[in-house]
Parts: structure tokens; sequence; C-alpha cells
């Protein structure tokens, strides 16, 4: 064969091959996880800490400001991930929720009500009355079982104390305070949900988490959260027991960078794709945090608190069946404070302007070759 045959013939293989890639088409789903922050209702429950999120408590907080929230959460979650992916996220983990109202309360919002967002909720432990739910498309995903496990931790003889906050990494600013039983010395906290269900026909299983805050310092509560990560590890070691080939995603406000022990080694999450086994633990966020960016932000210093972690069997490169794709963080400009001691943080809530929350948003999308 001459060598301009062979070109020729090299050229045609490359242009079919371009051709039959740009035909493929993928179904994607985009995976969100939101900490609304202080996400109460008008009502004071007896059983909770939540006086100060009631029309005569310290936020002067009324129906009109409880609508805005809801508004101004329906707003965000609609939105993220639709750069990529039209629809909105077929999944969205949520941290502090007061309860099950509320979140009946935001499904109905005007930017959410035509996708049918199905609720899964559970009461936990936490003084403050804040829960974690998912919120999933009734028409994508089909729940099968659902379980909230409690973490159980405890601290020594005495409760925990609040220290200096001298650094501003250990000891980012919070409403969520280490609260403990003073009898038995349990420390409140929240506990891990775990989803299983169908997202078109494919078995995912789905944990959210919001692990126990810095409140008292970040290396006298790590333990804390270095339970949390062992319990999340034997989570997953358990699905993955019944099949080795589970597709499992982690996610939630760890209060605890990619970086640190409670991910690192008690979840034994890697941020390399090439380090993670088929039982192992994908965190796509390492990266990110290695890059500077953050979800929340404390004296001009940036972490990532908000994490969505998958397991190896989500990183195949057979896109016959669902497989993670990318990660994001969503922190649109409407999002951040504009001016003022706070610029380029988080929009919050404050007294005089009903904002969004401290904490930005992430995601991940997971893709399937349309056959």
């Amino acid at each position: 064969m001459t060598i301009k045959k062979t070109c020729f013939y090299l050229i045609l293989f490359f242009l079919i091959s371009k051709s039959n890639a740009q035909t493929k088409a993928f179904a994607i789903h985009t995976v969100a996880f939101y900490n609304f922050e202080n996400c109460f209702d008008t009502i004071n429950d007896p059983v909770t800490n939540d006086e100060e999120w009631t029309p005569t408590g310290s936020q002067h907080w009324d129906t009109k400001k409880y609508h805005q929230k809801l508004e101004n959460l329906a707003r965000v979650l609609s939105e993220i991930g639709t750069g990529e992916n039209p629809n909105s996220p077929t999944f969205i983990g949520g941290a502090e929720i007061e309860n099950q109202d509320v979140l009946e309360d935001l499904i109905k919002q005007p930017k959410l009500i035509d996708k049918e967002y199905g609720i899964i909720h559970f009461d936990s432990p936490d003084k403050r009355g804040i829960d974690v739910a998912l919120l999933y498309q009734k028409k994508q995903f089909q729940p099968t079982s659902y379980i909230n496990i409690p973490l159980y931790v405890y601290k020594g003889e005495q409760p925990v104390k609040e220290t200096p906050k001298t650094d501003a990494v250990e000891n980012i600013e919070t409403e969520d305070v280490i609260q403990v039983n003073t009898k038995n010395y349990r420390v409140y906290t929240r506990d891990q949900l775990l989803v299983t269900g169908f997202l078109n026909g494919e078995e995912i299983h789905i944990i959210v988490n919001h692990w126990p805050s810095r409140s008292g310092g970040e290396k006298k509560t790590s333990p804390f959260r270095e339970a949390a990560g062992a319990l999340n590890r034997k989570i997953i070691d358990s699905l993955q027991h019944i099949n080795p080939n589970a597709k499992v995603i982690t996610m939630g406000d760890l209060n605890d960078s990619p970086f640190n022990n409670s991910v690192k080694k008690a979840l034994g999450a890697r941020g390399k794709m090439q380090e993670v086994g088929e039982l192992g633990i994908y965190n796509p966020f390492e990266e990110m945090a290695n890059k500077g960016l953050g979800t929340i932000a404390f004296r001009d210093s940036w972490d990532i608190f908000d994490q969505v972690m998958v397991s190896g069997s989500l990183l195949q490169k057979d896109y016959s069946s669902f497989q993670y794709w990318k990660a994001g963080i969503y922190n649109k400009p409407f999002l951040i404070q504009k001016s003022g001691k706070y610029k380029g943080y988080p929009l919050r809530h404050s007294l005089t302007e009903i904002g969004f929350s401290d904490h930005f948003p992430v995601y991940i999308y997971l893709i399937k070759e349309k056959r």
C-alpha cells in the first residue's frame, strides 16, 4: 500500500471515529447537596431548642421571612447543575432542616412544584431540631428502603466547652453548637440517612450526612467526626458485602475538609481516581480544595466542608450503566455577599436581609449512554 493510500485510510478512520463519538447520547442526572442553614418554620417546638426562630425569638422570625427563605432556597435548588443538565437535580441532600413540614412547604414552591419531588426525612436527636433529608424526583427514582442510622459518640466526663477562636480554619463560626447529655455524656448529633432505590431501573445507594460541628475547637471535636466517618465506612462496607458492585454516593456537610482524618482515614476517601479500587471511595472535592476553592468561609479563609463522594463502582469506563462524570461547587454571583465585612462570602440570613445559606451547594453528575 502506498504512503498516499495509507494516509487516506487513516484520515477516513479518524473521521468515522469522530462521527460515531458525536452521535453518542447520554442520560444525565444531577446529585446535589445543600446546607439550608437554619431552615426553621415559625412554630415553637417544645422538645427542641428552636425558640430563637420564632416571632418572639432573637431572629424575629415571622411568616413573611419564612416564605422568603423558602423562595430563595427553591431558586437555588432549581438551578444547581442546569448549566450542563437542563433538568434540576434528581437528588437533593439537605441539612439544617427543622421538620417534614418545612420540606413539604419547600417542594411546593413555584420553582420546584413541577419537578414532583418526594421526601425522605427522619427526626434526629439534635437538640436544635435540625435534621438531614433527601429530596428526589419521583419520575426518575423509586426508593425501595430507607433508614436513619444513629451516631453514638460520647464526651468523656465533662461537656465540651467553648475555646477561644484563634485559628480561622479550626474554629469556623457556627450556630451548630455541640450539645451533651449531662447524665451519660452522649453528644447529640444528626443520624446518617441511607436511601436505596432504582434510578431509571438501576440500583443506587445514597447516604446523607451532617457530621458533628467544630464547636469547642477542631482538635477537641475531631474524634466525633472521625467516628462519623467510621460509621459512614461501616455502612458502605455493609452494602458492598451484599454486593461488591454496589453503587454508593455519600454526601453532606462534614464539618471537615477533604484532608481531615475523618474523611481521609476513617472513611478512606481518595482524591485521585487511579488510587481508588472498586471498593474504595473517590472524593472529587479534594482536588478543588487543593486549588483553593471553598463552600464556606471564615476570616477570609475558605474550606470545603460540603462534599459528594462516590464508590469505585461508579468510576468504570463502561457507560452502559450510570457512572460518575464530574463535580462542581455552585457559587453563582447571586449567592455571594456583594459588600460589607463579609464581601465575597456566601450570602446568608441576617436580621436585615433574608439570604440563602452560609454554605455554597455542591453537586456531581451521573451519566449513562443511551442505547
